[in-house]
This record gives structure tokens, sequence and C-alpha cells, in this order.
């Protein structure tokens, strides 16, 4: 290939690898309102030490306060942030601590001085954008900070990519073990039980033969 088509056929091929590795999770909706509103969750899969960059574009609403809470559902319960009143663009960014499902949680409460019957009419559409792990990384910082060309952030952002990857296939396989210690764990235990019920069956039986040979003499019934 010449030299001077290589750049070109990299940098392609990277923004290729982007648009097919990296998917970005983007949802609309409308948060209806309550005065006691239950929370509506927004729920993905993070591993541990992973950087999450939540963008929360809040509608406009008369008489209703949007409150979010990034939490996740690990043994420890972590709860990273909490805001309130949130309007307009919202941009958010925490660390896990711990390996589980975060949720970007929304309550909208409506005001007590609107009727409960008018609750219906109040609601807020959010719009939420969730980047995690390599497209939560700011490169075009980097590429400002660091001086960087346009293919040297296609290839940073690829780096990004196969770390993930690497990361991801690493923590599979962290889990293949796991389940098959699990396994042999889980046969051990049967087996053991299984010779514990074979061994209970014959000594009951020997018991029980013991037992009626005693009692058919002392009923004379056999010498």
């Amino acid at each position: 290939m010449p030299r001077r088509l290589r750049p070109a056929f990299l940098l392609l091929w990277s923004l290729a690898v982007l648009l097919l590795a990296t998917p970005t999770l983007a949802i609309k909706f409308a948060l209806p309102s309550y005065r006691y509103p239950p929370a509506k969750c927004i729920w993905n899969t993070v591993h541990d030490n992973t950087l999450v960059i939540v963008t929360a574009n809040v509608g406009p609403g008369e008489n209703q306060r949007v409150d979010v809470e990034i939490v996740d559902n690990s043994q420890q319960r972590n709860v990273y942030l909490s805001k309130k009143g949130i309007n307009g663009e919202t941009r958010l960014a925490i660390t896990t601590h711990a390996e589980g499902d975060v949720g970007v949680c929304f309550r909208n409460y409506l005001d007590h001085e609107v009727p409960e019957k008018d609750r219906l009419k109040h609601t807020r559409v959010i719009d939420l954008d969730v980047d995690i792990g390599a497209d939560a990384v700011d490169y075009n910082a980097i590429a400002n900070q660091e001086s960087l060309s346009g293919l040297e952030v296609e290839m940073r952002k690829l780096e990004g990519i196969v770390q993930e990857i690497v990361d991801e296939m690493n923590y599979l396989k962290t889990r293949e073990e796991r389940f098959s210690q699990t396994n042999e764990s889980t046969l051990q235990r049967v087996q053991n039980f299984s010779w514990f019920i074979i061994f209970s069956l014959l000594g009951l039986g020997a018991w029980q033969i013991f037992h009626l040979r005693a009692y058919f003499k002392r009923k004379y019934l056999i010498d």
C-alpha cells in the first residue's frame, strides 16, 4: 500500500472499529410527577474502577422538581452522588467502586399547590446519555493537552477500546473459573451426600434385620 494512502486507511479503519465496538447508550423518556414519586432507574452493567459520564437534559416543566441519584446494586449499595432540582443539561461523572449494575435514578416531585387531579398534566421529558469506559474519556481535551493529531487521537481511542476488551475477557475468564470451581464443589457435595444416603440405608437395613431377628426370637418364631 502506498505510504500516502496508509494514514487515510488507518483513519477509516479506526472510525469503523469505533462505530462498531463502542455504542453509546442514549434514551429519551417522559417522567411523570407524583407527590411522593417512585424512582425511575436506567441500569447499565459496569466493571470496577470504571469512569461513567452521565449527561441528563431535563425539559421544562412548571411546579415540578427533578432529582437524580446514581447508585449501584453491589453488596455495598454504593450511592455515588445525589443532586436535587436539576434543570436543562446536567453532566455528572463518577468512578465505580464495585462490580455490578449502575443505575441512574430520577424522581419527579409535584408541588403540593397543584391539585391531585391535574397530576397527569405535569411531566418532564428527559434526554439521557450514559458513556462508560473509553466512551467517557474526553479525547478532545487530551488532544489539546498533548498536541495530538487526528490519527493519534483515533489510535488513542482504539487503545482504550482494546484495553476494555482485554479487561472484559479477563473478567469473563475469572467468572468462568469461579463457576467451574462452584460446579466442582457442588459435584463433590452431591457425591458425598449420595454416599451418606447409601451408608445410611445400609445401616438402617442392618438395624432392621437385627431388630426383627431379636423380635422373632422373643416370640419364639425362630430359633
